[in-house]
Formats: C-alpha cells, structure tokens, sequence
C-alpha cells in the first residue's frame, strides 16, 4: 500500500516538471502495465457490474485500491511539486535538471532492455519515436486561453501524454499555453479556494478523464499486438524528450504575458533581469557548463544530480524484482 503510495507520488512530481512523464515513473516502477489495465477499466461494462455487485463489484472491477492509492499519491505528489519543486527549479535549475536528466537517460536503457531482440523494425520504431519527441521539444509554444473548451482538450491532450513514457504532460501544456494557466489555477484553488479557478481546474479534470479513457484502450491494445515494437518507440521518446531536460539552457527568446510582445535576448544574463511571473520563455539553447550564462552552472555537484538520478533507476528496479 504505501510503496503504491509512494509511486504515484513520484508520478505526480514528475508531471510537474515540464519534459518529465509520469508515465516513465511508472514504468520503471513496475506499474505502467496494470495501471492501463485499471483504466481500461472504467466503461460501460461497470454499469451491469453496479447492478448485480453493487460499489464492491465496481470497486474489485477497477482494481479499486491500487488505483486509489495511486491517485491519491499523485494528488500528494503534484501538491508537492507546485510548492516544492517548482522552488528548487527557480533556485537549482541545473541540479534538478540534472537528476531528472540522468533518470531519463537510464529509463531508457531499461526500458530498451526488455525487447528481447533488436531487428530492423525495433530501429525504426526508436528512430520514429524519437524523431516525434525530439520535434516536440523544439515546437515553439503557443498563447493560451482560460476558455473552457481549450481547458478541456489541454487536459485531454496532456493526460494522454503523461502516459506515455518520455513526453511530458506538463510540457504539452508548456507547448499549447495552457501551462501557465493550469498552474497557477490549481495553485490559487489550494491556497485561496478561488472558485473561478475551481472551474478552470473542474473542466481540466473532466478533460483528463476523458484523454485518459480513450488513450489508455489504444496503448493496451499496442501493448498487446505489437509490446516490443511499442517498446522501442517508447525508447526513442525517451532519448528525444533529453533535448528539453538538459541541465544547462540560456534562454533566448521570451514573451511579455500580458502584451504579447517578443523580446529576444542578446546575452542570456538579461533574462534575469526580467521578472518570472510577467515573462514567459519561448525558446532556449543548450550550452556546456562553460558557456552557461543564467547563473552559477554548479557543474560539479549537478554532474553527480545526474549520476543520483541514473542510479536511482535500477535501484528501484532492483526494488522491484526484491517483491
């Protein structure tokens, strides 16, 4: 109960952070599998179980406590990251990248390890994947609204993404605007109980539910017909989705929020003279930590963020196995 507990709280952390899937937690924890299953669930079949089981019959159909321990970890794990992780990124970007970094590089190697044997087609597959995630990170991000409609299909389209391992839902939003929105909605609900944010987080949700319905039926039913092929495709968004979580980034492009103007910077250092909450960053360049201009590059103590978050990976692994 509380290792599920555990787990989903790492998931909801994870979904914080733009570039970083939830559904790579689960994954290398051991779960991704059962909870498509779980969600797979929930359809119209449950209707004719509530009337000859009741709740209980509902309840055992959706493998009810694995699920609500779950979700109920991740509530307590995206808590977590709006407060906590959010603060670390804007104090020690670098070392929080560089954690997750090392994560990302070492849940692709696990998840590569599964295929059994590596043909033509696997290659292809992982070329596919991670030309898809690659392009993702790239895509400059659009200007979002607080329409419910484009609530609504934000909170479809980045579910989707958080169980898909190596895209992130968080950065799905970064990409459509929605970010910015979302956040801060859920924020101001926790801290305020601002109604009109409970709307905006409502529709969210509902969205959500609705992505998450559909999607999980098409990944279980990949899983089924072609696991290994959808393995390396998996492989591949994994080592795209590093483009986006390099620790070391000067920005080079922001947006005014409430202007929309474009203002493109000369010298990154520039950025911080720019208040966070008025300005939003479009584009950014990867650099060594020689050429990193945004702050101190902590080079060493990130380098071993990098190698905490490798080994992290098949420690949890070997966790796994140990059950």
């Amino acid at each position: 109960m509380l290792s599920t507990i555990l787990k989903g709280a790492a998931m909801g952390v994870a979904e914080v952070i733009p570039g970083v899937s939830g559904g790579t937690i689960a994954f290398i924890t051991g779960i991704y599998e059962r909870l498509l299953n779980c969600i797979k669930g929930v359809n119209s079949s449950l209707i004719g179980t509530f009337k000859s089981d009741g709740f209980k019959g509902v309840y055992y159909a959706i493998d009810g406590n694995f699920l609500a321990m779950l979700m109920g970890g991740m509530l307590v794990g995206i808590v977590i990251g709006i407060f906590g992780v959010t603060y670390l990124l804007e104090e020690y970007p670098t070392l929080v990248w560089g954690f997750f970094f090392g994560l990302i590089v070492a849940s692709s190697i696990y998840i590569g390890k599964q295929i059994p044997k590596w043909d033509a087609s696997k290659w292809i597959a992982l070329i596919i994947g991670f030309v898809i995630a690659f392009g993702i990170t790239i895509i400059t991000p659009t200007e979002g609204s607080d329409n419910l409609l484009m609530v609504f299909l934000a909170g479809t389209i980045a579910i989707s993404a958080l169980i898909l391992p190596g895209i992130s839902g968080s950065f799905m939003l970064l990409l459509m605007g929605m970010y910015t929105i979302i956040v801060p909605s859920l924020k101001s609900l926790l801290e305020k109980q601002d109604m009109a944010s409970l709307t905006i987080v409502f529709a969210f949700a509902m969205g959500c539910l609705v992505g998450l319905t559909g999607f999980s039926r098409v990944l279980t039913w990949l899983l089924k017909e072609y696991k290994y092929t959808t393995y390396a495709v998996l492989t591949g968004f994994m080592l795209g989705s590093l483009n986006k979580i390099w620790p070391w980034r000067n920005v080079t492009e922001v947006m005014d929020k409430e202007s929309g103007v474009v203002i493109k910077l000369f010298e990154s250092k520039d950025a911080l003279d720019l208040p966070s909450d008025s300005f939003k960053i479009l584009s950014e360049v990867n650099v060594l930590p020689v050429a990193y201009e945004m702050r101190d590059p902590l080079t060493i103590v990130t380098i071993v963020a990098v190698i905490v978050g490798f080994i992290s990976v098949f420690f949890l692994e070997r966790a796994n196995k140990s059950h």
